[in-house]
């Protein structure tokens, strides 16, 4: 199985903290970086432009720049926007996650409810990105 390189952005500690956990212990992922906002995960990739992550996980609701302004921010840069971004949130309102889709995520999926179901989510994220082939 291959390996890819991903940033995570959420604003929420305890989530990033369980992520993390569930990523390092999957070995499915390298987690590049962990940014709590969508302004920070912009500053990393504008500083890192030859170390840029295979794939971006971002939550959806933040303060400042939020999972919209994350994709939108990432198409319209052109080093960028070959990365795909996969949006997380609470919500499973198809709505939201048409718009999310519409405007340019790679994918949407819902977050777990509790921590033990981390481990299945980053599996889950995993074999989105192999079946639909969103790495190049």
């Amino acid at each position: 199985m291959k390996k890819y390189s991903i940033v995570i952005v959420d604003n929420d500690e305890d989530e990033l903290f369980f992520m993390k956990e569930a990523f390092d212990t999957t070995g499915l992922f390298d987690i590049l970086a962990q940014c709590e906002s969508g302004d920070e995960l912009m500053d990393w990739l504008n500083n890192k432009p030859f170390n840029l992550p295979d794939v971006i996980l971002s939550d959806l609701n933040m303060h400042g720049k939020n999972g919209y302004d994350i994709i939108q921010g990432v198409k319209d840069t052109a080093y960028l926007a070959h990365i795909p971004v996969v949006i997380t949130s609470t919500s499973s309102t198809q709505t939201i996650i048409d718009k999310c889709i519409a405007k340019g995520a790679a994918a949407y999926l819902v977050k777990p409810s509790s921590f033990i179901e981390y481990q299945p989510f980053i599996k889950k994220l995993h074999q989105l990105i192999e079946e639909k082939q969103l790495v190049r």
